[in-house]
């Protein structure tokens, strides 16, 4: 450590260190402060896929299914009916 800005000389040793990396620290959080707030929103969709609009019949069985209106298993019935239909599956 004696290497480090002379410090057996009087010189600041290792606290030479301190500066930058309280600044790198500083950036670094300014950054990642930024990405979970405001630019979230500027972003496309996110790795889950595309977003659902509120009113789409993909939503209406999603809160049908979270408000306890259907099971399960008639849920995932009818979801894919639907992705035959209007999403992935049925193509035409």
């Amino acid at each position: 450590m004696q290497i480090l800005a002379h410090f057996g000389d009087g010189g600041p040793g290792p606290w030479v260190l301190f500066l930058p990396v309280v600044w790198a620290l500083v950036i670094g959080g300014g950054i990642v402060l930024l990405r979970r707030t405001v630019w979230r929103g500027r972003r496309g969709p996110g790795p889950g896929g595309p977003t659902v609009e509120a009113d789409s019949p993909v939503a209406v069985l999603g809160h049908r299914f979270a408000s306890g209106e259907i099971d399960e298993d008639e849920y995932w019935r009818r979801l894919s009916v639907l992705d035959e239909r209007f999403g992935r599956g049925g193509g035409a």
